[in-house]
């Protein structure tokens, strides 16, 4: 069993993180009930409750029920103050932000191809709102949390010989309905360096890796979690695809972490990458070894490719973490201990 109050209070004791710039600021976390603005929020409350740090954590969340159980446990005491409202209400807002961590996005594949207007216009307009809401405030730093996926394709063949850096852009079909998602952060990232220019926000981007660990709703169905939970319960894991698109990952903690080391030591209007290197493996690699290592019975992974599966297409992803690490970032979980903490959480 995986305790999340215990690890991300741990945490919130990381002597990396410049704690003193957030003493009795106001953090604006967007997307506050979703995997890591829910996270980042955890660590900035458990903050609180170790060293009395008086941060004041608005937390902007469309329906409060789902919040005070994602929550659970913390309240007003421990800093917590639930903001209800989505991100079309941001113009008319008027909510304390000396720090901003922007985390609000769609993330399931399924709904970027069935709503692809909804998911672009979320990413920009959204992040449009939030960067005129941190011009008013007069914010004192800003992440934007944005993908690994503004790489496209990445390189042409798998290996580790060429990490991708920060200016090393790949192509992106712009006429393929899921490049909605893609093409939308790419803009929202122009976007944040572009306020950064012109009116002086100090706006910061990072890109992460997938990102996975305990804290994920437990109903994910995202690959990394359907992959988790069937070689627990020993069922066959069907994949659509031929599972040969390679990339690196970032675990949950380790992500917070980046996130925060960004957002007290980073430079506006630069981008970071955020992953572990030792994480780098082609999606069937990491099946198999996830079955491998956890699976149960006779289960095994079954290849069957669906050519109309809403996935990005083969790409191969290694990314150069060196600019977050001269921050002083290190991640900390490998990809075989984060499937190990993330089924001890499932289960």
């Amino acid at each position: 069993m995986t305790d999340l109050n215990a690890e991300y209070a741990a945490l919130a004791n990381e002597t990396d993180i410049d704690w003193a710039c957030l003493r009795g600021a106001h953090v604006l976390v967007t997307g506050a009930t979703g995997l890591i603005g829910s996270l980042c929020a955890r660590t900035l409350l458990e903050r609180n409750r170790s060293h009395d740090a008086g941060i004041i954590v608005e937390a902007l969340v469309r329906d409060t029920d789902k919040a005070r159980a994602v929550f659970d446990g913390y309240g007003e005491r421990d800093g917590l103050r639930l903001v209800q409202g989505s991100l079309d209400d941001v113009d008319g807002m008027d909510v304390p932000a000396d720090y901003i961590i922007h985390a609000a996005c769609p993330t399931a594949s399924r709904f970027f191809m069935s709503h692809p207007v909804e998911t672009f216009a979320a990413i920009v307009d959204g992040t449009r709102s939030m960067l005129e809401l941190a011009r008013r405030s007069r914010s004192r730093s800003f992440v934007y949390v944005s993908s690994m996926e503004v790489y496209g394709m990445g390189n042409a063949e798998p290996g580790v010989d060429h990490p991708l850096r920060e200016e090393n852009v790949g192509y992106i079909d712009p006429c393929q309905v899921r490049s909605c998602y893609s093409e939308g952060k790419r803009a929202a990232e122009n976007l944040c360096v572009s306020y950064a220019s012109e009116y002086g926000v100090p706006v910061k981007t990072v890109r992460l890796a997938q990102t996975f660990g305990p804290g994920i709703p437990r109903d994910d169905v995202r690959l990394f979690a359907a992959l988790a939970r069937n070689a627990v319960a020993g069922q066959d894991f069907v994949m659509k695809t031929t599972g040969e698109s390679t990339r690196m990952y970032a675990y949950t903690a380790d992500a917070v972490s980046a996130i925060l080391t960004v957002l007290l030591g980073g430079e506006d209007g630069v981008s970071y990458n955020v992953a572990n290197p030792s994480t780098y493996s082609s999606i069937r690699d990491m099946a198999d070894m996830v079955y491998e290592r956890f699976g149960t019975g006779d289960a095994r992974v079954v290849v069957d490719v669906d050519p109309d599966a809403p996935y990005p297409p083969q790409h191969h992803l290694p990314l150069d973490v060196s600019r977050l690490e001269a921050l002083g970032w290190r991640p900390r979980v490998g990809l075989e201990e984060m499937y190990r903490r993330l089924i001890g959480y499932l289960r």
